[in-house]
């Protein structure tokens, strides 16, 4: 008999109708459609689908207005946690202290950015275009 859990999936299973898709060697997502002897073969779509990662997340290339709203995030993020740990300091010691982090983050973060770009570029064959 199964548990209760395989029961869940086989009822979530019947319960959705999932959408079979392939990427073909161009990177476009392709439909599978089922052939007249019950096999499902690719058909090529109209329009190129947009670049996403297997979560479904699109990878766009590093951009400063990305990490400048990272900024407004995680800077009073910072600064909150740091006047936290030290209590007994001056305001302007924290803020020199967050500022100071936020230069060691703010261009890590576009160099991540970068990379991860390129080898989602590399891994689904794309080329870089133009370059800076």
């Amino acid at each position: 008999m199964p548990s209760r859990k395989q029961r869940r999936r086989r009822a979530k299973d019947r319960r959705h109708e999932y959408e079979y898709v392939y990427v073909d060697e161009e990177g476009r997502e392709v439909e599978v459609e089922p052939d007249g002897d019950g096999r499902k073969e690719p058909k090529r779509p109209d329009r190129k689908a947009p670049a996403t990662t297997r979560s479904g997340r699109l990878v766009q290339p590093a951009s400063w207005a990305r990490v400048g709203r990272r900024a407004a995030i995680f800077g009073p993020l910072m600064f909150i946690t740091i006047r936290l740990l030290e209590r007994g300091e001056a305001i302007t010691v924290s803020i020199v202290r967050t500022l100071t982090l936020l230069l060691l983050f703010l261009p890590f973060s576009y160099v991540m950015d970068s990379l991860i770009y390129r080898s989602y570029q590399r891994r689904t064959g794309q080329t870089g275009g133009k370059r800076r």
